[in-house]
């Protein structure tokens, strides 16, 4: 677990440090808003359409190789993108065919990976794996957006260098982890009844729909996507906002990534309290207390004038997502097989990232055309129709465990029933 936990924060930590300079880099080369939109959400469209299916041979019991191959041709386009801006103004053709295969890759690498942990964890230790990956990321997001001001300040192809060896380092824990990270044979396929007049490639598209019918089949997951799916996308879309606006007022990279390594702290502090929080609250309560404390912070940085403002506003919002987001996830991995923790998570995850694909486009046009306090105000409204729709699906008992479940209520650790099969019947007949 600790040389996954590796490889993930230095992933995350390279894909910040890029992250933030590449709006900058292209806004640098005359495009406009709508065109840098544009590309992050078409990139990340194309990302997603291998995700699934990567998904299927990950539980399939080729988890391992598939995340040190994508990670290794992540470093692949990174690194000859940071030589293209070495050299010299990169071609349009090479620059975004660059973008879009390191989205492609990283969407393989993160399908892949779905599922790790219910591997070699424990399920009573779920919450806290997930609350240190969660931990790991907000780190690099606290460290990686002023790496990527300072390193872009100085020369604008360092900072894509750092990300394609971070994806090298990345590719090599995952390597010398022992596990070979594959689930059980027997549950590693789904049983189709038409049998052996299936063909093959029905049965694999079967397999690739096996995430998302489970996901469509438990009222749990349905919310855990409905929910995960908005925050994602209006959070995509207010950090791409905060960006445009502080480019508007004359703020250069290193003053931009203070303001996200600000966010990147409360993030990181909401993960590190997340277990606690866990303990002490139920999965209901965590998550209406974090929907409706979105709302006020998002209508504020409509109304920011100054960018140390932005990063203490944009911190409030960052501040209680990872709490959400560790219990939901731990309950996820509890009701979800061995077999299908990829593709679940890769459902889950596929559905979400179109709306981080639509997000930078959305609000490159609305802030190219009504504004970037409009845009801010515009989030805040959507972000207050969830809380209300979260609010009625958790009194509906949306968030209940069904029957026979591994989950239970809280979220806690000493509660799940592993420890019964202790009491030995043996003892009885003697």
């Amino acid at each position: 677990m600790r040389l996954f936990w590796w490889a993930n924060g230095t992933d995350t930590l390279g894909t910040q440090i890029s992250g933030l300079v590449l709006p900058l880099l292209l806004l640098s080369l005359g495009y406009s808003p709508a065109v840098v939109g544009a590309v992050a959400g078409l990139s990340t469209v194309l990302g997603l359409v291998m995700g699934p299916f990567a998904a299927v041979l990950a539980d399939r019991g080729a988890r391992k190789r598939v995340m040190v191959w994508s990670a290794l041709a992540s470093a692949g386009a990174l690194g000859t993108l940071a030589a293209a801006l070495w050299l010299g103004d990169p071609h349009p053709a090479l620059l975004f065919t660059a973008i879009a295969v390191e989205r492609f890759a990283t969407s393989c690498q993160e399908a892949a990976a779905g599922g790790t942990v219910a591997l070699v964890c424990d399920p009573t230790d779920y919450p806290r794996a997930v609350s240190r990956l969660q931990a790991g990321e907000q780190g690099a997001m606290v460290v990686g957006p002023l790496l990527g001001g300072l390193c872009y300040h100085f020369s604008r192809w360092l900072p894509f260098l750092a990300d394609a060896l971070s994806y090298l380092v990345a590719a090599l824990c995952v390597r010398a982890m022992r596990s070979d990270l594959a689930p059980e044979p027997d549950q590693a396929r789904v049983e189709h009844p038409a049998g052996r007049s299936t063909r093959a490639w029905s049965a694999f598209a079967a397999e690739v729909g096996a995430g998302l019918a489970l996901v469509l089949r438990s009222p749990l997951l349905r919310l855990v996507l409905v929910w995960g799916t908005a925050v994602n996308g209006l959070l995509v879309a207010l950090h791409y906002t905060t960006v445009f606006a502080l480019r508007e007022s004359g703020q250069g990279a290193t003053a931009v990534g203070l303001v996200f390594s600000l966010a990147g702290a409360a993030g990181l502090a909401g993960a590190l309290a997340a277990p606690a929080v866990a303990r002490r609250l139920t999965a209901s309560r965590t998550l209406l207390a974090v929907s409706w404390l979105l709302v006020p912070a998002a209508g504020a940085l409509a109304l920011s004038p100054r960018p140390w403002l932005y990063g203490l506003l944009f911190g409030a919002l960052c501040l209680p997502v990872p709490v959400a987001a560790v219990v939901l996830q731990a309950r996820v991995m509890r009701v979800t097989p061995a077999g299908l923790q990829a593709r679940t998570s890769t459902a889950l995850a596929t559905v979400t990232g179109v709306s981080a694909a639509l997000a930078p486009l959305a609000a490159g046009v609305s802030a190219a055309r009504a504004g970037t306090a409009a845009t801010a105000a515009g989030c805040a409204v959507l972000l207050a129709l969830l809380a209300a729709g979260t609010t009625l699906a958790v009194a509906r008992g949306a968030l209940s465990v069904p029957d026979g479940s591994r989950a239970e209520p809280r979220g806690e650790p000493q509660e799940i029933p592993r420890k019964e099969p202790r009491k030995e019947p043996r003892k009885e007949k003697a």
